[in-house]
C-alpha cells in the first residue's frame, strides 16, 4: 500500500511545514520549478527557512518570489547569481541572506547520498578553490579529494509530469532536472503534478520516483514561465 496522499490543494499540501525548515527545491532554473507549492508556502507563512536548489531564484517568481517575501534565511545553491536573480543579489548584498555556494555535481550526490543512507563520500571537486575551507582533504592514489557530507532536507518541494494515485511520478524532460535525488533525501516529499492517473496507468519502466518516496501529491493547472512571470 503506497503511503502518499492525494491532497486536493497545494495550500494543504503545504500545511505543517515548520519554521526553520530545510527544504529542496526542485528547477534547473525556471525549468520543473513547482511553482504552485512555493506560492502556497508563501501563503502558508513559514520562515526561517534553510532552502537547497540548483539556482537562487529567477525574476519575481517562484523562489525570487519566496526570497522577497523573507522567508528565507540561508540558500545552498550552485548558481545563485545570473540575469535574472536580483531579488537574491539584494537581498545578500544587503546582509539580508546567506549564502553556501556547493558546485553542482556535489549538490546532486550529497543530495543522493543523503537518499541513499551513505554517510559521506570523497570527492575532487573544488580541491584548491574557497569553496574547499574547512573540510577534511585525503589523498587517494595520488590524486586529492575533499570529503563531502550528504544534504538531507525535512522537506521537498518537486514538479513532475504524471503521478498515478499510488505517488508513482514520471517527469518531463529538462523538468526532471533535482526532482528525482529531491524525493530520497527528504523526511516529507510533496509533489506538483499536471495529472494524476488511475494506478496501472503508467508505464512501470517510465516511472522514475517511486511512490515510497512520495508524501503528497496535488494536482495543478500546468502554467508556463517567462523570467517575466506566468504566460
Amino acid at each position: 500500500m503506497s503511503r502518499a496522499e492525494i491532497v486536493e490543494s497545494a495550500d494543504a499540501a503545504v500545511a505543517g511545514i515548520e519554521d526553520g525548515s530545510t527544504v529542496l527545491v526542485g528547477g534547473f532554473g525556471l525549468a520543473g520549478m513547482p511553482f504552485d507549492l512555493i506560492d502556497a508556502l508563501i501563503r502558508q507563512g513559514a520562515k526561517d527557512l534553510t532552502i537547497v536548489s540548483n539556482n537562487a531564484g529567477n525574476g519575481e517568481v517562484g523562489l525570487a518570489a519566496l526570497l522577497a517575501a523573507g522567508r528565507v534565511r540561508k540558500v545552498l545553491c550552485s548558481f545563485p547569481r545570473q540575469a535574472d536573480s536580483w531579488v537574491f543579489d539584494g537581498l545578500y548584498r544587503e546582509g539580508k541572506i546567506e549564502l553556501e555556494v556547493v558546485p553542482q555535481g556535489n549538490l546532486a550526490e550529497r543530495m543522493r547520498a543523503a537518499g541513499a543512507g551513505i554517510g559521506a563520500f570523497y570527492c575532487p571537486t573544488a580541491v584548491g578553490t574557497p569553496l574547499a575551507e574547512g573540510k577534511e582533504v585525503r589523498e587517494i592514489d595520488g590524486r586529492v579529494y575533499l570529503l563531502e557530507y550528504p544534504i538531507k532536507g525535512d522537506y521537498a518541494l518537486i514538479g513532475a509530469h504524471v503521478a498515478d494515485a499510488m505517488g508513482n511520478l514520471v517527469y518531463r524532460k529538462t523538468a526532471r532536472n533535482f526532482g528525482p535525488v529531491m524525493a530520497t533525501a527528504a523526511t516529507t516529499t510533496i509533489v506538483q503534478v499536471d495529472e494524476v492517473v488511475e494506478p496501472g496507468t503508467l508505464d512501470p519502466e517510465a516511472v522514475v520516483t517511486p511512490s515510497i518516496y512520495v508524501d503528497r501529491v496535488v494536482q495543478v493547472e500546468a502554467r508556463h514561465y517567462t523570467v517575466q512571470g506566468a504566460r
